[in-house]
């Protein structure tokens, strides 16, 4: 009876053993895998900030083409958007910094 209890407990001991074995190569897939999930998001912002520079190019070649031409009434509603948009941005950003730093 104390040979079987014996191998029963070897029985244990190596299935516990390999539980922990299928258990760490578990883990250590999840962690490929995640790895490679966040290689994808960064390839993705990548091509994201490569398009918005594209895009970027394209339009300020349009907006220079433009000023060139001497339409005087396009020149100044571009000067009149451009300081739109930065006093817009400037009121924000102050106001989500006094938001956040209590100023």
């Amino acid at each position: 009876m104390t040979e079987a209890y014996a191998r029963e407990e070897q029985n244990n001991a190596l299935l516990a053993s390999l539980h922990a074995k299928s258990s760490q190569l578990k883990h250590i897939t999840l962690n490929i895998y995640d790895n490679a999930r966040d290689q994808a998001v960064l390839d993705n912002t990548n091509e994201a900030f490569s398009s918005m520079g594209t895009n970027m190019k394209s339009s300020m070649g349009r907006l220079t083409r433009m000023a060139q031409q001497g339409d005087k009434v396009s020149v100044l509603k571009l000067a009149g958007i451009i300081i739109v948009v930065v006093l817009v941005v400037w009121v924000v950003g102050g106001w989500i910094l006094r938001l956040i730093f209590g100023r």
